[in-house]
C-alpha cells in the first residue's frame, strides 16, 4: 500500500515548496489585487451572460403547405366616411372576398381625429314597418315580406330586404347603383342620408383578416366592388363625387402573431394626398418566421419587408378606382428564431479560462518585474563595491 502511495505522490504536478523559500514582493501583492480584481469582474460579466438568454438564428426552406394566414391591421382614413369604406381580399387561387364585414370594427372620427362612433360592421340595421311587397302595396295582417332586388334577382325566389342585400345583388350582377333614391330599403334605412351626415369624417377600421398561404391582396376603398370584364369596379356612381382623398395613417398592420423582437416596418406609416383621387400601393413580402422562446413556447408568426408606390389616377388611369392597396407575396425561405442558455458546462469552461488565464499572465508579469528588481539591486551593489 506504502508503494501506491509513493507512486501517486509521484504523479503531482503541483509540488508544494518550503515556506521559508518564498519571497513575497511589494509589487507581486498588487499584481495579485489587481489579478483578484480582474478575476472578479470578468466572473460576473460571464455569470451575467450565462442567466441571460441568447438567440440563435437559422434560415429553412419553407415546405408548408395549405395554411391559413390571419392578417391583423388598424388604419384610419381621415377624409373617407365609414359607410363608404370597404374591405376586399382576393389571391391567386381564385378566391375572392368582397366587402368583408366579419370581424372588422369601424369608428367614425371627425376632422380632429376624435371618435364619435364605434359600430361592428354590417350590425344595427333598422326594424321593418309595413315595407313594400314584391307587387307593390304595403304589408297587412300576417304576410311575409320579400323585398325587390329590382331587376338584380338571380332567381324568381331571391328577396333584397335591405339596402345592403340589394347592394350585394348588383355587385353580383356587375351592375353600379345609380338609382339609389329610387330604391326603397335604402330610402327606409337611410342610406343616402347616413352618407350625407357622414360627409367630411374619417374613419378608422381594424380588425383581423384570415387568407390563403398563397400570393395576393386586399385593399381599403371607397364604394362596393363589384365584377365587370374582369376588371372590379366600384358603385360610387351612386353618390357623384368627384374625387376621394385616400390619406391614410396605418396604426398597426401585422402578418401572424406577435413575437418578441418583431419589427413591422408599416407600424405608424403615414401617407398625405391633399387634393384628386390616387392609388396607393404597398407590395410586401412576407417571410414565414417560427419564434420558441426559452420555456419551449413555440410562436409561428411572419415578417416582412415593404415597397411602396403611388399612382395618380386622373392623370394616369382616369377611370381607375381608388384605394389603398396591399400586395402581398410569400418568401420561399422560413426564419427560425431559438431562445436558450449559455450551457453550464460552458459557463465553467469559461470561468476556468478566466481564472487560468488572468493567473497565468500576472505570474508572467511577476516573474519579469522581480528577475528586473533583481538586476537593479546587483547592478547598485556592485556600484556600492567599486
Amino acid at each position: 500500500m506504502e508503494n501506491v502511495f509513493n507512486k501517486l505522490r509521484n504523479l503531482d504536478a503541483y509540488p508544494k515548496v518550503n515556506e521559508d523559500f518564498y519571497s513575497r514582493t511589494l509589487s507581486g501583492g498588487i499584481i495579485t489585487l489587481v489579478s483578484s480584481l480582474a478575476i472578479f469582474f470578468l466572473f460576473f460579466s460571464e455569470f451575467r451572460l450565462y442567466l441571460h438568454t441568447v438567440t440563435e438564428t437559422k434560415l429553412l426552406v419553407d415546405t408548408s403547405r395549405g395554411e391559413a394566414l390571419r392578417i391583423n391591421f388598424d388604419v384610419t382614413f381621415p377624409a373617407i366616411p365609414c359607410t363608404l369604406l370597404n374591405l376586399d381580399a382576393m389571391d391567386i387561387s381564385g378566391e375572392q372576398h368582397l366587402d368583408i364585414k366579419h370581424d372588422i370594427i369601424k369608428k367614425r372620427i371627425n376632422a380632429h381625429g376624435d371618435v364619435i362612433e364605434s359600430r361592428q360592421d354590417g350590425i344595427g340595421a333598422p326594424k321593418i314597418e309595413k315595407p313594400l311587397q314584391r307587387h307593390g302595396g304595403r304589408l297587412e295582417h300576417n304576410e311575409t315580406y320579400c323585398g325587390s332586388c329590382f331587376g338584380a334577382e338571380q332567381s324568381d325566389d331571391d328577396c333584397c330586404n335591405s339596402c345592403e342585400e340589394v347592394r350585394e345583388a348588383y355587385r353580383q350582377k356587375g351592375w353600379a347603383m345609380t338609382n339609389v333614391d329610387l330604391i326603397d330599403q335604402c330610402k327606409r334605412e337611410g342610406f343616402i342620408q347616413r352618407v350625407k351626415d357622414e360627409d367630411g369624417e374619417g374613419c378608422n377600421i381594424h380588425g383581423s383578416l384570415e387568407v390563403n398561404k398563397v400570393a395576393g391582396n386586399f385593399h381599403f376603398a371607397p364604394g362596393k366592388s363589384f365584377h365587370q370584364t374582369n376588371i372590379f369596379l366600384s358603385d360610387l356612381l351612386a353618390f357623384q363625387k368627384d374625387s376621394y382623398n385616400i390619406s391614410h395613417r396605418i396604426n398597426r398592420l401585422a402578418f401572424g402573431e406577435y413575437f418578441p423582437g418583431v419589427v413591422n416596418p408599416l407600424d405608424g406609416a403615414q401617407w398625405i394626398h391633399e387634393t384628386s383621387n390616387g392609388m396607393y400601393q404597398y407590395f410586401i413580402k412576407v417571410v414565414p418566421t417560427i419564434y420558441t422562446d426559452i420555456r419551449g413556447r413555440t410562436v409561428h408568426s411572419n415578417q416582412y419587408s415593404v415597397t411602396q408606390h403611388f399612382k395618380n389616377l386622373e392623370v394616369i388611369y382616369p377611370n381607375s378606382h381608388p384605394g389603398v392597396f396591399f400586395i402581398y407575396d410569400f418568401s420561399p425561405i422560413k426564419v427560425t428564431f431559438k431562445e436558450e442558455h449559455i450551457s453550464f458546462l460552458h459557463f465553467i469552461t469559461n470561468i476556468c479560462a478566466v481564472i487560468g488565464g488572468i493567473f497565468t499572465v500576472a505570474g508572467i508579469i511577476d516573474s519579469f518585474v522581480y528577475h528586473g528588481q533583481r538586476r537593479m539591486k546587483k547592478k547598485m551593489e556592485i556600484g556600492k563595491f567599486r
